[in-house]
């Protein structure tokens, strides 16, 4: 199984290799096996990408607002009509159920491309009456961006954050996940083909070097991360360093709470979807689920019982409902916790195995796994394991749950099942996280912000909160008469 690009990296409309640089191979996850061989940028590469940005961007930004977010959604059309083919790319890199990147990957991104070419034209600044005097401000460009993707979801990750920044007149140089490397190449050609002028987004690979050599470019304005907590540290403390804009979207260990009134059925549906979905590998899952005693054991039992039904396997069959997770370190990540789990002395209810699947044993599969009697004190509660692994908690009351449930480092989002829903807002108004869901869990559509509070980043996607992330503010002061002056 291959699935070799035409080079390693895409710059100034074209494909670009440089084989001086560190190896970078693709591996399938579903089976070990090596499916591409790229290489890192050098710095060579990185300043070509540079440089065919910092030559395409003024020009971009005189255009018409109208005019730049027309390409946009030539660029979304054309995503939409490749969807199956860099869906199996998509799948061929993560290893993520095809019938998930079907639905969730290249169309999330060609949302963002649409929302953001229609939004910009529209997006304007301020006209401020100062009594014969007025001002105005202008959203103008800030020159130059950096995107740095994660490995969970790559070519989303590229489309939230290059449509927002094309569309404000900015270019883009995007480093994909050195996991996961080459659905980025296909946005870049979907881009050229709708007619985006050469330079304007530039993907170069790398590991973390590359990122840090971007990041720390003279030349650019702005660096947005989505990664883990660790590495944002590390990337904003570059960035402010300089003085550059920065947006960090990192990782979370989020509450969904879950009182006795709830619909069982869709609370149960609403945990394994912040669980289980992409195998667990989602900075927003609802891993720490909070279920009210008067519903607990009902809530148990469907939950058992439809996790025991998730079909584990070949990711490109279409009726596969998860895949493997995407290496080896974090497969040994993830089952490294469900030992620590079980040692910490919380309940193994389901899962937590490696299942044998004849023709993917060099695969990186573990089990949907449920640990039960779990406490707020555990590890498996505090910290960001990445995969398919939920903690149930139980409580009592609502004042309780609350201040549980904020007792976190992280803060990106929060879920509650309820019927009663003045609760609901009332307990939403009360969690400290920036993407927060009721009666449903872990939707993002592109027309509202996404990011967090706390450790879990600073800044916002998408919505046109973006926008204002990818902008910077022109005051224009407008005297209509005399200057009064005491000189």
């Amino acid at each position: 199984m291959r699935a070799q690009p035409k080079a390693s990296h895409y710059i100034n409309g074209r494909f670009v290799e440089d084989d001086s640089g560190a190896p970078l191979p693709v591996v399938y996850p579903a089976t070990g096996e090596t499916i591409a061989k790229l290489h890192s940028a050098t710095s060579s590469i990185v300043e070509q990408a540079i440089e065919a940005a910092r030559e395409a961007q003024p020009a971009w930004a005189r255009l018409k607002p109208v005019e730049r977010g027309r390409i946009l959604r030539r660029a979304a059309d054309i995503l939409r009509a490749r969807n199956e083919e860099i869906a199996r790319i998509e799948t061929l890199d993560t290893g993520k159920a095809i019938q998930e990147t079907l639905v969730a990957d290249p169309a999330s991104a060609a949302d963002a491309l649409e929302f953001f070419g229609g939004a910009v034209g529209s997006y304007n600044g301020e006209y401020v009456d100062l009594g014969g005097a007025f001002a105005y401000t202008r959203r103008e460009a800030l020159g130059i961006c950096v995107g740095i993707g994660a490995w969970n979801y790559p070519i989303q990750g590229a489309g939230w954050k290059s449509a927002p920044a094309l569309a404000m007149g900015n270019a883009m140089v995007f480093k994909p996940s050195e996991n996961t490397p080459l659905s980025a190449l296909a946005l870049a050609e979907v881009y050229t083909e709708a007619g985006l002028p050469d330079g304007l987004f530039n993907v170069v690979q790398g590991y973390g070097d590359v990122g840090g050599a971007l990041a720390s470019h003279e030349a650019v304005a702005k660096v947005s991360l989505t990664g883990s907590v660790p590495t944002g540290k590390k990337v904003l403390s570059l960035a402010g360093s300089l003085m550059k804009h920065a947006t960090m979207e990192l990782g979370g260990k989020s509450p969904l709470i879950i009182f006795d009134d709830a619909d069982v059925e869709n609370a149960v549906g609403g945990a394994m979807l912040g669980n289980f979905y992409s195998t667990g590998q989602v900075c927003s899952n609802g891993t720490r689920v909070f279920v009210q005693k008067g519903i607990y054991e009902r809530f148990l039992d469907r939950l058992t019982q439809r996790t025991k039904a998730i079909r584990i396997g070949d990711p490109l069959d279409p009726e596969t409902q998860m895949g493997p997770l995407i290496n080896k370190a974090q497969h040994e990540k993830v089952t490294g916790y469900v030992g620590i789990g079980k040692a910490e002395g919380a309940t193994l209810h389901q899962g937590g195995g490696v299942p044998s699947l004849q023709g993917f044993e060099g695969g990186f599969f573990v089990e949907p796994t449920i640990f039960t009697g779990v406490k707020d004190d555990m590890r498996i509660a505090r910290e960001e394991i990445f995969g398919p692994v939920m903690s149930v908690l139980t409580f009592e009351e609502e004042d309780e749950i609350v201040a549980r449930a904020n007792a976190t480092e992280f803060g990106l989002s929060a879920g509650v099942f309820t019927r009663d829903l003045p609760r609901a807002h009332r307990v939403i108004s009360e969690l400290q996280a920036g993407s927060c869901w009721i009666n449903t869990y872990n939707l993002a559509p592109v027309e509202i912000p996404f990011g967090g509070y706390k450790q879990s980043g600073i800044g916002r996607e998408n919505a046109l909160a973006a926008l204002g992330h990818y902008s910077q503010v022109k005051s224009v002061y407008v005297e209509t008469g005399d200057v009064a002056s005491p000189y």
